[in-house]
């Protein structure tokens, strides 16, 4: 394999970059793959694959990784983006700057059977086109996490440390947080203080609130609204770190009291993570995970309108996800975002609460140490 020394971005020993090329170039063999193409652009969340098999950072347009299953791997860039981003941070040697990379991808892979990910939501058109008429494309985004789904050590104190910036971050927002500022003034001191972590722009943080003690279901960008004393605050806090791992952790805030049905949603929420401790453990299926920390939410009769849970890594969303139709087996060293998205049956209430997990032989831990609670804006956080 082709390398440049050691990358100054994340570090990495060769022997973690030999692991992860192992690991998908097995998955591509196995499905009959003569090489895989990772896609990635600078839209938040969907740049991780591109940083996971190379390294470079996507600052601005888009990527591609090129892994054959015999052979180095190379690095493919539109020519507008020679300037855009830290290209020495790379280990790949072959770094390719052309026009159109879509078509210095059909010359190299021109009658191979090629494996995408991303071929659904990131390709770019003008490269698809050209690819398709060159070689067999085949959609490779399930195939792909699920290669890359079980951390290394190395990766777990990534997540690890990203967990501390996203916990740490929570208290920042509560303490900001105080009837009468505005959405964005309570979120401001958080993502300032994401930003000094080096979260850099990999946060996606968003709020849901609503009057009378009951948040609104839709998720927002945080506005001018002031928040009142009855309102139910939920903020969405999901940021990487240095390492570039995506995590998420958040509570809900509700100065006054919670509306009843937000205290029926609580009561689920801690039934929910008692049943994840036993549930998220190296064996048990996906859909039996989710149907044992759902059942709280839907005896209750309420919806739930997001997944229950996902794998999550150095991209925002990863498969497997925590739900219905999965049926992937738990691995330890698995890294999940569990969030149950608790709707009520008329759609005008919700409680969303966030924690990241590890699966474990012995069953789920939470990786960050937040109380399974409602917080009223008082608490001060614990001692180190």
């Amino acid at each position: 394999m082709a390398v440049v020394g050691q990358p100054t971005y994340t570090g990495l020993p060769l022997e973690e970059i030999e692991r992860r090329y192992r690991l998908v170039r097995e998955a591509a063999a196995r499905d009959g793959l003569d090489a895989v193409v990772v896609c990635g652009n600078e839209y938040t969340g969907f740049e991780g694959a591109v940083t996971y098999l190379s390294g470079f950072v996507i600052v601005h347009r888009y990527a591609y990784v090129l892994l054959p299953v015999d052979g180095d791997p190379a690095i493919v860039f539109p020519s507008e983006a020679r300037y855009v981003g830290e290209h020495g941070t790379t280990w790949i040697d072959e770094q390719v700057f052309v026009d159109r990379p879509g078509d210095w991808l059909a010359d190299r892979l021109r009658g191979k059977r090629v494996g995408v990910y991303g071929l659904d939501y990131v390709m770019t058109v003008r490269d698809y086109a050209a690819l398709s008429g060159a070689c067999m494309l085949v959609g490779w985004d399930v195939a792909f996490d699920v290669a890359r789904m079980v951390k290394s050590e190395l990766e777990l104190e990534s997540v690890r440390e990203s967990v501390r910036i996203n916990t740490e971050g929570f208290w920042v927002f509560l303490e900001a947080f105080a009837p009468g500022r505005s959405e964005r003034e309570i979120l401001a001191p958080c993502e300032e203080y994401f930003v000094s972590q080096g979260c850099g722009r990999w946060t996606m943080d968003m709020v849901l609130d609503g009057p009378n003690g009951s948040a609104l279901p839709e998720f927002k960008i945080a506005g001018t609204r002031p928040i009142a004393a009855t309102d139910c605050v939920l903020p969405s806090l999901e940021v990487a770190g240095p390492g570039g791992h995506w995590v998420e952790v958040s509570r809900a805030i509700c100065p006054d009291r919670p509306s009843d049905d937000t205290l029926r949603m609580l009561d689920a929420y801690q039934e929910y993570h008692a049943a994840a401790v036993r549930a998220l453990r190296a064996g048990e299926t996906c859909r039996d995970a989710h149907r044992a920390v759902s059942a709280g939410f839907v005896d209750r009769g309420y919806h739930l309108g997001h997944v229950t849970g996902h794998s999550i890594g150095m991209t925002m969303i990863e498969f497997p996800k925590i739900g219905e139709a999965d049926e992937t087996v738990l691995q330890a060293g698995m890294v999940l975002s569990m969030h149950p998205h608790a709707i009520s049956a008329d759609g005008k209430a919700c409680l969303y609460m966030q924690d990241t997990w590890l699966v474990t032989e012995d069953g789920g831990v939470p990786l960050a140490e937040l109380p399974m609670r409602i917080f009223d804006g008082t608490e001060k956080r614990p001692a180190s």
